[in-house]
C-alpha cells in the first residue's frame, strides 16, 4: 500500500493506493470515496469479542470497514471526522494509539487494546489505547496540528492527555491529577496528565476533542436548558 497525503496539514486526506487484490481497514465512517471496482465490507476485526472490547473499552467503532481492490489495482481516500492533519507511520514493531486517532492501516497489521490508565473509567481519553503491532502502514489522526516530540532515554515529558495521538511502546508512562481544585475545570475538564519516559517518540495534537465538546456544551441552546 502506497500513501499520499493532501491538504495538510488543515484537512487532511489520506489516498491510499492498492495493488490488485490488496486490503486496508479504516475506522468505520473514515472512508471519503474510492476508485471504481474497489469492494467494501463492514466488520468485526478480530471477531466477536475483540471487536467488542474495542467498542466498549477503546473508544473505536464495533465495525471496521475492509476495502480490497480489484484485480487491476485501486485506492481509497480516507478523512477523519475532526479538522487535522494525518501522520502515515511506517510499522516496524509497533505503536499505541489514543482512542478516537486511528484512521486506517494495512490488512497486515494487528489491531487489540491495552490498557493506559484510569482515565478511560470515566468517559475522558486515555485509559485503553489502541495496540498496532505487525508490519504495515498505519495512518493516524489528529485534531489541529501535529507535533512530534523524540525522547532520549531518561528524558521526561507532562502532556495533558488530551493532547497525545500516539507513542511507541518503548516510553514508560504514568497518568495523574495534575492538581485538586480550580485546575480540573481547565483544558480536558478533569486535571489529569500523562508523564511519558524516553526512550521514545510520541506523537501529540494541538488540539483536544474534549475540550471541543465542552465549549458547544456551553454555547449550544439546549446546554442552557
Amino acid at each position: 500500500m502506497n500513501v499520499s497525503l493532501r491538504h495538510s496539514p488543515s484537512f487532511a486526506v489520506a489516498r491510499c493506493t492498492l495493488s490488485g487484490g490488496e486490503s486496508i481497514r479504516a475506522e468505520s465512517g473514515a472512508m471519503m470515496a474510492t476508485s471504481g471496482g474497489v469492494g467494501i465490507e463492514a466488520k468485526m476485526q478480530g471477531g466477536l469479542m475483540k471487536g467488542l472490547k474495542r467498542s466498549v473499552l477503546g473508544g473505536e467503532s464495533l465495525f471496521i470497514s475492509s476495502y480490497t481492490a480489484p484485480s487491476q489495482g485501486g485506492w481509497v481516500d480516507v478523512a477523519a471526522t475532526l479538522p487535522g492533519d494525518l501522520q502515515v507511520i511506517e510499522l516496524g514493531e509497533a505503536v499505541n494509539i489514543a482512542k478516537g486517532n486511528w484512521l486506517a492501516s494495512s490488512d497486515t497489521v494487528e489491531l487489540d487494546t491495552k490498557w493506559g490508565g484510569f482515565k478511560n473509567l470515566f468517559g475522558g481519553e486515555g485509559g485503553f489505547f489502541i495496540h498496532a503491532s505487525g508490519s504495515g502502514k498505519v495512518i493516524v489522526s489528529c485534531y489541529g496540528a501535529l507535533d512530534t516530540v523524540d525522547l532520549a532515554a531518561g528524558e521526561s515529558i507532562v502532556l495533558d492527555s488530551g493532547h497525545v495521538v500516539a507513542f511507541d511502546p518503548s516510553t514508560q508512562f504514568t497518568t495523574r491529577k495534575v492538581t485538586k481544585g480550580l485546575m480540573t475545570t481547565l483544558k480536558s475538564g478533569e486535571g489529569l496528565v500523562m508523564e511519558f519516559t524516553g526512550p521514545g517518540r510520541i506523537l501529540t495534537q494541538s488540539r483536544t476533542p474534549g475540550a471541543l465538546v465542552t465549549w458547544l456544551t456551553s454555547v449550544l441552546p439546549f446546554s442552557r436548558g
